[in-house]
């Protein structure tokens, strides 16, 4: 609880240049810039959402909707939809969206949130279907030559297989 993890990362990665642990000359030459832009223009996507109201609104939406629900139809919706926005933005970006909608979620249908909050942990994590959802998806997809469908063919089942696991284990954890 000293600082925001962002302002340590920024604090230690300065340490490593003035301490010359690495040369600012290949640091320059390995950072993919453009994947680089890609994350931080879907973090400043999902603040937006924050900042402006919008994540308020989706979970009023949702609350009225599945008020009621069976908690693990629950899980697997959560997990879908942040599997599926992984897929489209990036992990981090989905998860710092998706987590305050859920827990304003479950804490207007008057549930425990953690349930929630670790059906999101994993479907942020498991990005396989797109190059886009990860950032070593996106390298190996530069670097390798493939295809946005080779992604696609194998990726899919890879996220169907990881989503019946999750649902299936989070409530072994957790009382529903």
């Amino acid at each position: 609880n000293i600082m925001p993890i962002a302002g340590l990362a920024i604090i230690a990665s300065m340490v490593v240049v003035v301490t010359k642990c690495v040369n600012v000359d290949r640091i320059s030459k390995v950072i993919e810039w453009r994947i680089l832009m890609i994350i931080f223009g879907t973090l400043s996507l999902s603040i937006a959402m924050n900042n402006s109201g919008l994540a308020r609104i989706i979970v009023n939406f949702f609350a009225d909707m599945i008020s009621g629900t069976n908690p693990l139809l629950m899980i697997a919706v959560i997990y879908f939809i942040a599997s599926l926005f992984t897929e489209i933005m990036s992990n981090n970006a989905s998860a710092v969206l998706i987590t305050p909608i859920v827990i304003g979620l479950a804490s207007s249908i008057g549930v425990d949130p953690r349930p929630f909050i670790v059906a999101v942990m994993f479907g942020c994590s498991a990005s396989f279907a797109t190059p886009i959802g990860y950032q070593t998806n996106t390298y190996v997809y530069n670097v390798g030559n493939y295809r946005f469908s080779d992604f696609l063919k194998i990726g899919l089942p890879m996220n169907i297989i990881m989503m019946i696991t999750a649902v299936l284990v989070i409530p072994l954890f957790f009382d529903l």
